[in-house]
């Protein structure tokens, strides 16, 4: 799998021989924990069986040998080219001692790392719902950037400032230098409510 940009810098030098060292000598060129051969065309289910070219069989997610699957769980099947590489257990890239090092396929891989994406998908809408709530609650429910997006249609077709306050029920700033009142989000997640705030125009 490829590295992110962000991570890079946590990798050893020697990443590329460390990683060719545990996916082709030590796992010898399969997934160590379904047995998928790296680089092989294979057709596969979606409760994680596959058929092995080699020993013309159907193996289950764990390498072992599974039944035959019928007509109507064939319906799913897909064609995937296997791509192995090597993954940390504990999840951190700067921990590269080999017993912290496994070969697995794309799978494999994306099923060992589902707990850490699930976190980091936490933290990527709190921090959104922070940011909204910074700028007067711009980070809106999807129903509210719908109108937005209509309301931009509806005028010059680009989405600015005065049109994503329309779209929130703001007024505009009066000329006279009175106070205007902007909707504020009060609350986090789905308790969210809009409040009316009362914000002095610019002179």
């Amino acid at each position: 799998m490829p590295i992110r940009r962000e991570l890079r810098g946590l990798y050893p030098p020697n990443w590329k021989d460390l990683s060719r060292r545990v996916r082709f000598e030590r796992a010898r060129g399969l997934c160590e924990a379904c047995g998928r051969p790296h680089a092989t065309l294979i057709r596969c289910l979606p409760d994680g069986r596959w058929f092995d070219p080699a020993q013309r069989t159907w193996r289950d997610r764990r390498g072992r040998r599974a039944q035959w699957p019928d007509l109507l769980a064939m319906i799913p099947e897909r064609t995937t080219r296997v791509v192995l590489a090597a993954a940390h257990l504990d999840h951190d890239p700067s921990h590269n001692r080999l017993r912290n090092l496994k070969s697995l396929c794309q799978r494999c891989h994306l099923l060992h790392d589902r707990p850490y994406h699930r976190a980091q998908r936490w933290i990527t809408f709190r921090r959104r719902y922070a940011t909204g709530d910074l700028f007067l609650g711009f980070y809106a429910p999807s129903h509210i950037e719908t109108d937005a997006a209509e309301t931009a249609h509806a005028g010059e077709g680009l989405v600015s400032p005065l049109n994503v306050m329309h779209a929130f029920g703001a007024r505009q700033p009066p000329a006279d230098g009175h106070a205007a009142e902007f909707p504020a989000i009060v609350g986090r997640g789905s308790s969210r409510v809009f409040a009316p705030l009362s914000i002095e125009p610019l002179l």
